[in-house]
């Protein structure tokens, strides 16, 4: 069923990381790219990383490995030593840095995320006062300007006003730096070991000059800053990273500081915030630094690496992956092939400069996750708190799962292109969920649970894993997990711990949803009722469809039925769907515009997220024709002008998931070219290049998922089902290189600005009028022909016969 386990963790085609790197820094010049893998314009050199890190995109411009453990980037400051200024420690209009930290989540939507585990500060002048007690970041940070920043996949280079310059470079788990400073003046690393984004509960430094080596640890977690309505329950995310560091010459000072007290020449020191929140943090923690001279020779070279196991699996990771004597160019040379090889399994032809720098840049940032956990030795940290090894065939320990945002496109994206790494992760998952007692946590990172959102998105994300042809996990296993989940209550159904927001309650109040068949807002122990039935209708149709793939008659009988309880908050009075009470009356006043019974979102939005069931929904509003003309309203302002930017709501807002594939329901309701016109005003204005180029939080790459589907003319029908829809391309040709499997070759040679529709389609040379295709494209490959037009074509997929379900 699954392939053996291979001796080291997981591979970029048939060479491990390894042997990637190794090859890469046995030669000065970049690692060359072969011809016969690479188109003859390297993706990698269209992507711009610093796209999304304005806009409230949160994405960060640092040094990344397709899914790497390790992710160096800024931690910014506007002066609160206990706040970024941003989520995920960087925004682009923010430009005074208190460190280099060791680990980014990309586009988590609230500041200050997670991770941005120990900030290293090149600080330029002595080190004379604690940098805990810099409350301010008024002495150990620095400005800089975006002039001397430079981002590219693998590799970022920062100049700071103080004079001082770091060069990085990363594998999957370690890095390389070069820091150059001014030859008059002190030269000083600072290891703040303490401040992760969240602060920490404790953090250790150990500086072994004799050695050359600093090393050390910091223990922190939870997501959003420790939120106040997690409290204590959120200790159970945390989780411990490991770094060592090693230099490439000797120290000249060395000092620690734990909170106020300075320590020159101290070697080793600890502490954290403990579990303060806030303002409570300023002025605590730990750290060290060491300094250099650097009269003669000013360039200082790091090798680093990290672990969320041991010191030791830390140093084996650097041993593994980075030479002893590797330049950050090799790396960073090693690092761009292994981006050009991971991007060029989408091969798009025209289009313009900008838009396939749009495009690249989605895709590369649709592909940074998930994120490996596990160490070149196969060992992780589980979700119980120990230590375990990968299951047998699996290849890596992957985690950071933004469930409730991720499902509905980039899990898809995903499956699609990287099918491996997708077995990997529902390998993973599963993994976590048999160390927490059967529990699936909807929002993992690292190792821990933070109970983040809405619903069950595990049974929603496997399901579609599986019926999209993905195999290499215990698929019987975890299907037989998420059914016990979806049918049995658990106790911590009944808890209002971290409500809203982060409901410990994976299936809250399961009991009482079973009875009642939808989830009752003054009894369900969850952010809010309507979302949460709305969200577990999706789970359960997607458990239903991958039952009747694996032969399961019973279940799929049973969760087909669940499916359909979206019926029960829909009001046909109001024609919305609404919140209820425990005695089935509705939850009153109501508005549309009105988050009362939803999670970050109005009834307006999530009225339509039926992905499975459009055509009962369209029934519920009175027929297709009127629930088509609904949706117009939903993109249109009642002049008739383009409401697809957000701001309103009771329209049609970009960065809100429940929301996303709302474009995509006119095929479904038969008028498939306001599908194509809608998707495209959204793609040439919403999405595009510089910082502000996406509509918002990522939210791990979904957000980019969104762009990358919809450019190609594609867009995933409905979790748990391997059918896709089709709308206009952009680019003239794309070709999807799918390992194991035959090339998906999209061609559309109108594509350009004014042919926004489309006039007919051909699937490997035969007519097809419908606007979607089965799973039989994704198992046997082949072509889409799209023949575009400057005009709708109000005929072609219109037959209701043929209409998506």
């Amino acid at each position: 069923m699954r392939p053996q386990r291979p001796r080291t963790a997981r591979r970029f085609g048939t060479r491990t990381v390894t042997a990637l790197l190794a090859t890469a820094l046995s030669v000065a010049a970049p690692f060359p790219a072969s011809a016969a893998d690479l188109p003859a314009e390297r993706p990698s050199a269209l992507v711009d990383p610093l796209i999304g890190s304005a806009n409230g995109g949160n994405t960060y411009p640092g040094a990344t490995l397709p899914y790497g453990m390790i992710a160096w980037s800024p931690t910014s400051t506007t002066g609160d030593q206990t706040s970024t200024g941003a989520a995920n420690g960087y925004r682009y209009d923010t430009t005074r840095i208190r460190g280099l930290s060791l680990t980014h989540v990309n586009g988590a939507g609230c500041n200050p995320g997670a991770a941005g585990d120990v900030p290293i500060m090149p600080f330029v002048g002595d080190v004379t006062s604690s940098p805990s007690a810099d409350t301010k970041d008024a002495v150990y940070a620095a400005d800089f300007s975006h002039a001397d920043e430079r981002a590219t996949p693998g590799r970022y280079t920062l100049g700071l006003k103080t004079g001082a310059k770091a060069d990085l470079a990363v594998s999957e788990r370690a890095g390389v730096a070069d820091f150059t400073f001014p030859s008059d003046r002190a030269a000083n690393l600072l290891f703040r070991v303490s401040n992760s984004l969240n602060g920490s509960a404790d953090s250790h430094v150990d500086i072994d000059a004799a050695h050359r080596k600093v090393t050390g640890w910091v223990l922190t977690g939870a997501f959003c800053g420790r939120r106040a309505n997690g409290g204590v329950n959120n200790r159970k995310s945390y989780y411990k990273l490991h770094f060592s560091a090693s230099f490439d010459r000797a120290f000249s000072s060395v000092g620690t500081w734990k909170d106020g007290a300075l320590s020159p020449g101290s070697k080793t020191a600890s502490g954290g915030e403990g579990y303060a929140t806030g303002a409570d943090r300023a002025g605590r923690g730990s750290g060290g630094w060491v300094g250099f001279d650097t009269s003669s020779d000013n360039d200082v070279r790091m090798r680093l690496g990290i672990s969320y196991v041991s010191l030791d699996g830390a140093e084996a990771n650097l041993r593994e992956e980075i030479a002893p004597h590797a330049r950050v160019a090799d790396v960073a040379a090693a690092g761009a092939r292994a981006w050009d090889r991971e991007l060029s399994t989408v091969r798009v032809e025209g289009g313009g400069d900008a838009r396939r720098r749009t495009f690249y840049t989605a895709l590369y940032h649709s592909l940074m996750q998930p994120n490996l956990i596990s160490d070149t030795d196969g060992r992780y940290w589980g979700m119980d708190q120990a230590v375990h090894r990968l299951a047998r065939g699996q290849r890596a320990q992957y985690s950071n799962f933004s469930g409730w945002d991720q499902y509905r496109a980039q899990i898809q994206l995903l499956a699609l292109l990287k099918p491996a790494v997708a077995g990997d992760f529902a390998q993973s998952l599963y993994n976590f969920a048999q160390q927490n007692g059967g529990v699936w946590d909807r929002w993992v990172h690292i190792s821990g649970a933070t109970h983040v959102m809405t619903g069950d998105p595990s049974a929603a994300t496997l399901a579609t894993f599986y019926a999209m042809g993905v195999r290499n996990f215990d698929y019987k296993g975890a299907f037989d997990s998420l059914v016990r989940q979806a049918t049995v209550p658990h106790p911590d159904g009944l808890s209002d711990a971290g409500c809203p927001g982060q409901c410990v309650g994976q299936r809250p109040n399961l009991a009482q949803y079973l009875g009642s068949h939808y989830a009752a807002q003054d009894v369900c122990h969850c952010w809010g009722g309507a979302a949460e039935t709305l969200e577990d209708a999706v789970a359960d149709s997607a458990l239903a469809k991958w039952a009747k793939l694996l032969g399961r008659d019973p279940e799929a009988e049973v969760f087909t039925e669940r499916g359909t309880y979206w019926h029960n908050v829909f009001n046909p009075d109001t024609g919305y769907i609404q919140a209820r009470k425990s005695d089935g009356s509705w939850v009153t006043p109501f508005s549309p515009a009105s988050d009362l019974g939803f999670a970050q979102g109005t009834s307006a939005t999530y009225t339509w997220m039926v992905p499975q069931d459009v055509q009962g929904l369209a029934e519920a509003m009175g027929g297709r024709e009127v629930a088509a003309a609904r949706l117009d309203g939903f993109f249109h302002k009642p002049d008739g002008s383009w409401s697809v930017r957000g701001g309103d709501p009771l329209r049609y807002d970009p960065t809100n998931e429940p929301g996303i594939h709302a474009p995509w329901l006119y095929n479904a309701l038969g008028q498939p070219w306001k599908t194509q016109a809608t998707v495209r005003q959204i793609v040439d204005t919403v999405y595009g290049t510089g910082p502000a180029g996406l509509p918002g939080n990522d939210d791990l790459g979904t957000m980019s998922a969104w762009y990358v589907f919809s450019a190609l003319g594609l867009y995933p029908q409905t979790p748990g089902s391997g059918s896709l829809l089709l709308g206009a391309p952009v680019f003239p040709t794309a070709v999807l290189d799918r390992p194991g499997h035959r090339d998906i070759t999209i061609n559309a040679a109108d594509a350009d600005a004014s042919h926004v529709y489309v006039d007919a389609v051909r699937l490997n040379g035969r007519p097809h009028q419908k606007s979607w295709v089965d799973a039989g494209l994704l198992r046997t490959g082949g072509s889409l022909t799209f023949r575009l037009a400057a005009q709708p074509n109000t005929q072609w997929a219109t037959d209701p016969a043929g209409l998506p379900k």
